[in-house]
């Protein structure tokens, strides 16, 4: 985040963060559940990034027990802003190496896809 020049968050609430902005909606319980998180970590990172203005709690409109997690409109300024910074480090990273090196990080990207759909998987999958 500093690379975008704002406040830096802990990995974690980044974490959170990223998945509200993947799943406007969620539930705080089905955020800890995908994220592996235990349901009181994951209200207190709630708070804290409702408190920074990052995010905010909807009440379900079909249980209003519940509430749905949303992005603010800083949250997304901010996340696009540091995806920018990101992929301007990125792209200094990959001019820096030779045409061999770029053709096999491209060659790799369907088994780093498979990996990564992989860990997801086994976040997901109820413990037994």
């Amino acid at each position: 985040m500093q690379e975008a020049g704002l406040t830096p968050l802990p990995p974690a609430e980044l974490e959170v963060l990223r998945y509200v902005l993947d799943a406007p909606g969620v539930s705080v319980s089905t955020l800890a559940r995908d994220l592996g998180l235990h349901a009181s970590n994951a209200s207190t990172m709630v708070r804290g990034l409702v408190a920074r203005g990052l995010i905010h709690r909807d009440p379900d409109p079909h249980d209003r027990r519940s509430v749905q997690l949303r992005p603010t409109i800083n949250a997304i300024h901010a996340m696009a802003r540091i995806e920018n910074a990101w992929a301007e480090i990125f792209a200094d990273a990959l001019g820096s190496l030779s045409d061999k090196e770029r053709a096999a990080l491209a060659e790799a990207v369907p088994a780093l896809r498979a990996l990564g759909d992989s860990l997801r998987v086994r976040r997901t999958r109820p413990q037994s």
